[in-house]
């Protein structure tokens, strides 16, 4: 992790830039399995699980499987899911809106209502960790938005099975259509539909490089994802008071995610920066994924400036998936953030627990998309549908308005399906 001084110009540029990957390259892979999967369907499924998974067996998880995964999981572990999927659900039915009809004008009455998005793709990478907390954010909120059909994909090993804690959690959230496959080809089969498994009307989830892109290669194919997402990021900004074993283990709890994931430090301390990079030395031979940790460091740096609040203008324009500020008082920091995924105020908020029980979602944008994106939420499994009433009277007050309008644009028929009602109603007024 390199350390920099007040950076300023291009170098202030450099930093706010993510790892690069060989996009060109991916896309081109990407396409190939796409289409491998849309004119092959299960046959080209059953053929990557082979050679990339040498798994060779049926696509589907039997029922049976979900059930037995109640009996192999640790008690310990299954209490803690329970109660991580308390928490969480309760957040998330907090987000429930009521429906609030709105007098615009006189006689002109309009409203939202929320529909649940109906087939719904759920995405749980395998490969380096069994990812069962995602199962619990994805899967809480479809539940609570009554999506009628969960669809959940994730990597088989080599004997066909998932994590007892995988299905276990999918249990919990009524999720019954398990299907073995991960990769780019998982979003392949989701957009496309195949024997197996059913095509779905919005893809969530995160996953490697692959797996970003073919989800945005779906889009180009009508499906709906949650969001562009690539490589787990955090920033930390931390003051003078801050504990440096503290910032040390929520910057490596980031960086183990992956070889390509990213941390930075800001503060206006040097002394308690430098504190910090020994810490991090220290704590990561500790680690079991050390080898992932240290190849994330090189992807990532500490800055020291000048003044405190420097550290926030660079955090905006950065746009971290996870933003930690801890300092004396963090809370009173608030304003000052504009942009990020999810934020953690003060010493003791770990990003961890974000990661799994405080309740709030850990789907989050990455590559700076919090500058445009939210993070998951109930609302993204819902659409919102606008609704309107206009009684006869609503209608004389803002007909002539809309005819006027329609007339200005030279939209004859809009105008004339306004007058033809008006003519009508005053007719039966003369009639009378």
């Amino acid at each position: 992790m390199k350390k920099f001084l007040n950076p300023q110009g291009s170098l202030y540029s450099q930093l706010l830039e993510r790892p690069k990957v060989d996009v060109v390259e991916l896309a081109k892979s990407v396409r190939s399995i796409m289409q491998a999967v849309k004119q092959n369907g299960d046959a080209a499924l059953q053929e990557f699980n082979s050679r990339l998974d040498q798994y060779e067996g049926s696509l589907a998880l039997d029922a049976l499987e979900i059930e037995k995964a109640r009996e192999l999981i640790n008690p310990a572990l299954k209490e803690a899911i329970d109660r991580a999927y308390d928490n969480v659900f309760t957040f998330h039915q907090s987000q429930q809106s009521e429906i609030k009809i709105i007098e615009t004008s006189p006689g002109v009455l309009c409203w939202r209502e929320s529909r649940p998005i109906e087939r719904v793709g759920l995405y749980i990478p395998g490969g380096t960790a069994p990812l069962f907390s995602t199962v619990l954010m994805l899967g809480i909120p479809a539940q609570i938005a009554g999506a009628k059909e969960l669809i959940l994909c994730s990597p088989p090993n080599r004997e066909g099975a998932l994590h007892p804690a995988i299905l276990y959690a999918a249990s919990l959230c009524g999720i019954k259509n398990i299907y073995l496959i991960g990769g780019a080809q998982a979003i392949a089969a989701l957009t496309f539909g195949t024997e197996s498994i059913p095509q779905v009307d919005k893809i969530f989830g995160p996953g490697n490089s692959y797996v970003t892109a073919a989800k945005q290669e779906a889009l180009s194919y009508g499906r709906a994802i949650d969001m562009p997402a690539g490589p787990s990021e955090l920033l930390v900004i931390a003051d003078e008071f801050a504990d440096p074993s503290f910032v040390a283990a929520d910057l490596l709890s980031q960086a183990e995610h992956g070889t390509d994931s990213q941390v930075l430090l800001c503060s206006d301390s040097e002394k308690l920066v430098d504190a910090v990079l020994e810490e991090l030395s220290s704590q990561l031979i500790l680690l079991d994924r050390s080898a992932i940790a240290a190849e994330a460091l090189k992807n990532s740096s500490a800055l020291v400036f000048s003044e405190f609040a420097d550290c926030f203008t660079f955090s905006d324009k950065y746009a971290p998936e996870h933003l930690i500020v801890n300092a004396r008082n963090a809370y009173s920091y608030r304003e000052q953030i504009n942009t990020a995924g999810s934020v953690f105020l003060g010493p003791f908020s770990a990003e961890s627990i974000g990661d799994y029980a405080s309740g709030t979602n850990h789907t989050l944008p990455t590559a700076a998309f919090a500058r445009t994106y939210s993070g998951l939420s109930l609302e993204s499994f819902q659409k919102q549908i606008q609704f309107q009433e206009i009684s006869e009277a609503g209608l004389r007050n803002i007909g002539p308005l809309v005819s006027l309008m329609a007339e200005a644009e030279a939209l004859g028929a809009h105008k004339r399906a306004v007058d033809i009602r008006l003519e009508k109603i005053n007719k039966s007024e003369s009639d009378v």
